[in-house]
Order: C-alpha cells, then structure tokens, then sequence
C-alpha cells in the first residue's frame, strides 16, 4: 500500500522533516510539481498564495537593503550598541566542511565536519550567520519578522529572506568564505556530548553533497572519513534517541509530476543518511538548549506529555486495528515497531499524530525557568537554532548562545514577542500544507468522478462513525469518506466510490462502493 499525500505533508520540516510527529529535525519535505505556470493546478496553486495573502515577491526596500549589506562588515550596533566595526572573525575556512541537502537547495544553512578524537568523535556544525547580514530593526529584519518562516509550495517557495541572502550571499555555499556559527561538539564513543562550544568564524564548504550521495559513497566504503563517520555519529546518536525515549516516524517524500496532462505521484523513501544528517542537527538543538537553561535565558521548542486519556485512546484504537500493544511497551518502542506499508499500521501512525499536538515555543530570561523545558518527541530540552535562513527563531536562538550571559539588547527586546509571531508563521504554513494537499489531490482527480477504488479507512469520526477518512492504493490520496450507512471498518480495507473532486473548491469525496 502507499503512503498517503497528507501523511508525507505532516511530515514535512523545515527545517525539519516532521514538525508535528518528529524526533528527527530534518529539512521539510517538499511536494513537488513540475509544469508550466499555465498548468491548472499551478494556477490553482496561484490563486491560493492569493487567498492566503502570501507576498509575491519582497518590498523595494527591503531588496535594496539586502543589495547593500557588505559581506562580513557587521557593526556592534548590530549585534551590541556601538558603532566600531567588529574584530577580524576566527577563520576556520582550513576545515573542509561539507552541506548535505536535497540536489537543488541553494539556501544551505548548515554545513557539517566531523572527526575521530579518542575513541570518541568531533562534531563541528557551522550555522549560516544571518545576523551578520540582518540589522536589527532594518528593513530585512521587519520582513523577516512579518513573514516568519519560508513556506513551501508544491511548485514555489516563499523565501523568509531574499534570495540574494538566502541563497546567495548568506548561504554556505561550496568554494566561498562564509560567516557562521560555528559549533564544536565533542562526543564519547557512544555519542553522548561530553564538551561543547560555539563561536563566530569564516568558513568554507568544500562540497555540497545530497542524501542519495551519501549514502552511496558509505555503502560502498567509498566516503573519506569526514562522509563515513556521519553512519557511525548517526547510529549512536539513534542509539541514545531510543534509550532517552524519543519518537521517530519516517516516511517517504511525496512528488507530484505533470505529464501529457496528467498527474502522476512518484515517491522517494528516506534514506538511513537523511536520519544520520538530521542526528546532527538534533544534536545541536539539544546542546543550545542545554546552554540557554544553563544561563537563564532563552527560546526553546517545548511539547508537553499527551494527557493519560489521549494514551488511552490511542490503546483502544490499537486494539481496534488489531494491533498488540502489551502495557509493558511503552509508546516509543511501539512505534519503532511498526510497518507503515502495513494498512493497519499506517492507520494507527496517522491516529499516533495527536499525541504530539501542541508544540510551542518557550522564552524564559533571568534565571526564571519555564515549568516545561523538554521537547516530548525529542524526551530532551530542544531548541531550533540550525535553519536561520528559513525560520526567525533561529536567528534569536544564535545569539543567544553566543552571547548567553548577555545576549544583545536587540534578542532581549524581541525575545517575549517571538512566540506568539512563530505560532502566527507556523499556523500559516501548516494552513499552506493543508491547502495545498487539498488542492492537489482534487487536481488529481477531477476526472474520475464515479469510479471505483481501493483504500483503507484510516481514521474514523467518534460521534459519526459513518463518517471519516480512506486512503487510497493509488494515487496516494486520503480524503474524506462519507454516505454509508453502517459504520465505517477502522484500518481495514474497503472499496470506495469518488463522489467529488473539485479543484475550484479544494474538495474530495468518497462512498462506501
């Protein structure tokens, strides 16, 4: 069976790979949609970016102030208040850092070396320095404030920055000097942190590698040592992700292509080196938390435990779907033995989403530490801060690990707004994500109104037990399913009648056949 197009959706990130059923912080995932901008459902597409009120393109100023920042000519006024020019940066451009993205990102924000010491490892993590190209209180800096974090369309992104920053200037680039953050973590044999420190530096990439590459180069034991080491650090650190208790769901990437005036899905499934890439990212988010609690100060990513009675539920529904779940087995473990391509299984996985429902963003100053300080997914304190070219927060949570006994008055003045403007950029893009799914999958189906097809009842409404979702076999679709008269079978198979696909409308149907 194939994975649902709303379910691969849910698990996109941005920065990471799945925000609302994570405990791997990944690149988002992206729908795609090849065609020309003619196409109708790029045109659907357009027309939503209009509904949503989602700019087109950045103010005048705004580009004018991205085109005048000189690379590297940061003054304190920026990140202090006077108005000397800061000190020469360390250079660290004799490391050769490599970035691992999908074949086409440009807008790189991390670039990774990693290293043998003793018999444990060193992690040097460089973190793209927007800071040194943002004024607080700028132009670029009140766009950025508006626009919140860059949202991804199945055929467009909407850039948090200009492209002339997020993909060029600021970017990390192979074969240019960059500012960054650069973090230092040193790492026992079994992965676990024992020495960690974070500065400012010139870096250089030396390649810009992607997933498949990776992971082709380490199966044939043809990486160098910085490739090769990223399996052994990755492992570990999943290693200690399921002692500590966190939650991992992978999933496949959903692609959407138009040919001869069709649609057709295609999907790629995550390799072992996208999760030992985001084991990396993970790490540095678990490490910059550790140091804001440490000094008092700070913005960190929080998600509470799920309530007795949502584990409650979703036992019963186990039982509902079949599926064993002794008392003994805690919810981690249980989900790590799961098989998505099961139909049964990808139906609990979908319900096993509400448990991690209601992440936040923290901010706490002075030494008066929130009563939430852990991420329930990631079972540890977490904090974004390694994708500050695509998300706000980053660029605050930067600083503040730089500086974490005085951060800048500028971090200090935004820091109690920031929460309430991430939820705002975080509520649109998953509206986007919805949206967007809503709008394809119509496309998709326009014209096969009345046929028949087979699925799995994948989710089932409490009080309309007539009512709820199917997913399809193919295409990989889950709509709403409704018009029985008997309740529907949760997680088992069931042939379906489309009644409804409108592209105009964003609606999609289906009958019990």
């Amino acid at each position: 069976m194939g994975f649902s197009l709303r379910w691969v959706l849910r698990q996109r990130k941005g920065c990471g790979r799945a925000e609302c059923a994570y405990a791997r912080v990944m690149p988002r995932r992206r729908i795609r949609v090849t065609g020309t901008p003619e196409a109708p459902l790029r045109a659907a597409l357009t027309a939503l970016r209009t509904e949503l009120g989602v700019p087109e393109t950045f103010p005048p100023e705004v580009l004018a102030e991205a085109m005048g920042v000189p690379p590297f000519e940061r003054s304190r006024e920026w990140g202090r208040a006077a108005a000397a020019p800061l000190p020469p940066l360390p250079d660290a451009t004799d490391v050769p850092f490599f970035t691992v993205d999908p074949p086409t990102s440009m807008d790189l924000d991390q670039a990774m070396h990693v290293s043998r010491r003793g018999t444990g490892f060193r992690v040097r993590y460089a973190i793209a320095d927007v800071a040194s190209f943002v004024a607080p209180g700028g132009a670029l800096d009140a766009e950025a404030h508006r626009r919140v974090t860059t949202l991804y369309f199945p055929d467009e992104k909407t850039p948090l920055h200009p492209p002339l920053l997020s993909e060029g200037a600021a970017s990390l680039l192979p074969d240019v000097t960059r500012p960054a953050v650069l973090w230092t973590i040193d790492l026992d044999a079994d992965g676990r942190t024992v020495a960690v420190d974070v500065h400012r530096a010139l870096v250089r990439s030396r390649a810009k590698l992607d997933y498949a590459t990776v992971q082709q180069r380490i199966d044939t034991g043809t990486a160098e040592e910085p490739v090769a080491l990223l399996k052994d650090i990755g492992e570990a650190r999943e290693r200690l992700e399921v002692e500590r208790g966190g939650i991992s769901l992978n999933v496949p990437e959903q692609e959407i292509v138009e040919r001869d005036h069709t649609y057709e899905l295609a999907y790629r499934a995550p390799l072992p080196a996208d999760g030992w890439n985001a084991q990396i990212s993970l790490l540095t988010g678990m490490a910059a938390a550790d140091l804001m609690l440490a000094h008092g100060t700070g913005v960190l990513r929080t998600l509470p435990a799920a309530p007795d009675g949502a584990v409650g539920r979703l036992h019963r529904t186990a039982h509902a779907l079949h599926i064993d779940w002794p008392h003994h087995v805690s919810y981690a473990q249980l989900i790590r033995s799961l098989d998505p391509h099961l139909p049964h299984h990808a139906a609990f996985l979908q319900e096993c989403t509400t448990l991690l429902r209601g992440a936040g963003y923290t901010v706490f100053r002075d030494g008066d530490l929130p009563a939430i300080t852990t991420h329930a997914a990631v079972a540890a304190p977490y904090t974004h801060c390694t994708a500050p070219l695509r998300r706000l927060v980053d660029r605050y949570a930067a600083e503040i690990c730089l500086s974490p006994a005085s951060p800048p008055a500028w971090v200090l003045a935004g820091l109690d707004a920031l929460p309430k403007q991430m939820a705002d950029g975080t509520r649109l893009a998953g509206t986007v994500e919805r949206e967007c799914v809503d709008v394809v999958e119509a496309a998709l189906l326009k014209d096969r109104v009345g046929e028949l097809f087979d699925g799995c009842v994948v989710d089932v409404e409490e009080r309309q037990p007539t009512v709820g979702k199917v997913q399809l076999d193919t295409p990989a679709v889950v709509a709403r399913i409704e018009g029985g008269t008997t309740p529907l079978p949760l997680g088992e198979r069931l042939r379906v009648r489309l009644t409804q696909a409108d592209p105009g409308t964003s609606k999609v149907r289906f009958a019990p056949a």
